[in-house]
């Protein structure tokens, strides 16, 4: 008898744990997609994952823009979806350290790329070449008013320096310039620097978002939610637009041309009226959570609703969540 009223206590505190646990999960309306509904229910693995070991892999070839909702551009690169928040199960909340890379599909297309970052399997060796992976879509293009040149980056869905691998072509997209830098990197480097400075851990889904039979993406769906802390250092859930301003794109074949009525020189005749206050130190991208040089040509080139001056120091930027610029380097 006394042994039953044992296990009957334990039973009642295992359920009432599972109940608290519950409730510190993302409040949310959300119901997937097909390849991330795989991923959850039945991966292949959840190996302890080191930057030299393999990711696991997850076979998945499905249309996936199936059950997913495209937003339309209209000049932010980054929204939110589900009002910031991650669809993220009692499953997801392990601290094992893993990478989950699915397939390409048919069309020789990358899948959602899924893990679990964590102090363990963060880079440690320099990056190493990946020009010999044409992602689906690829194109090697010049444009003069884009930075670096060159219209289309090879874009990790998981960063190389969120787990250390580099050239898997289940991990690379055709991306613009503009997605890489003012979309996917200014998160890529708030994920790291949360791990970093914590040691904690964060749940992380990058899902390619693909139009029907499209080559090219039309923008990448971010998860990251912190799993010690239960999203209170990192919990955010977006879409960043696979666009480049003053470049229109056949996201069919990832063939483009650049906009007639937009060239350099108008680009920078249009921004060129923005000049620091004296004693500026950095101008902060509101938006991207980002911080730059005065002088920093992404500056000029922001929406003047995002950009703000700010007359602190760095270290206190960077205690507020800002990112510093991949450009100016501040």
């Amino acid at each position: 008898m006394r042994r039953r009223s044992t296990l009957s206590i334990i039973l009642v505190l295992s359920m009432i744990a599972l109940s608290l646990l519950s409730s510190y999960l993302p409040k949310k309306s959300c119901t997937g997609t097909k390849e991330t509904a795989l991923i959850l229910a039945s991966p292949k693995a959840s190996p302890k994952a080191t930057p030299n070991s393999e990711p696991a892999d997850v076979d998945t070839d499905l249309n996936n823009d199936f059950y997913f909702d495209f937003p339309t551009y209209a000049g932010e690169e980054v929204i939110q979806l589900n009002n910031n928040n991650p669809c993220v199960e009692e499953s997801d909340l392990s601290t094992n350290e893993y990478v989950l890379l699915s397939d390409l599909d048919s069309l020789g297309r990358c899948g959602p790329a899924t893990a679990c970052i964590g102090p363990q399997i963060l880079a440690t060796e320099p990056r190493g070449s990946i020009g010999m992976i044409k992602p689906s879509g690829w194109h090697t293009i010049r444009y003069d008013f884009v930075d670096g040149k060159y219209l289309y980056n090879r874009c990790h869905l998981i960063a190389y320096q969120l787990c250390g691998i580099n050239s898997d072509e289940r991990n690379l997209i055709t991306g613009t310039r503009y997605l890489n830098l003012e979309g996917m990197l200014t998160i890529e480097n708030q994920v790291y620097s949360y791990v970093v400075s914590t040691g904690n851990h964060v749940f992380y889904r990058v899902t390619p978002r693909f139009s029907g039979n499209d080559l090219l993406a039309t923008g990448v769906e971010i998860e990251a939610y912190s799993i010690e802390d239960f999203g209170s250092g990192m919990c955010l859930h977006v879409f960043c637009f696979n666009v480049q301003p003053g470049v229109t794109i056949d996201y069919q074949t990832g063939e483009s041309s650049a906009v007639e009525t937009i060239t350099r020189s108008n680009i920078e005749d249009e921004s060129s009226d923005f000049i620091p206050s004296e004693g500026v130190t950095y101008v902060l991208n509101t938006n991207t959570k980002r911080f730059h040089k005065p002088t920093c040509k992404s500056v000029q080139e922001m929406k003047a609703k995002n950009r703000k001056e700010f007359f602190g120091t760095r270290d206190e930027l960077i205690e507020q969540g800002y990112i510093p610029c991949g450009r100016c380097n501040p």
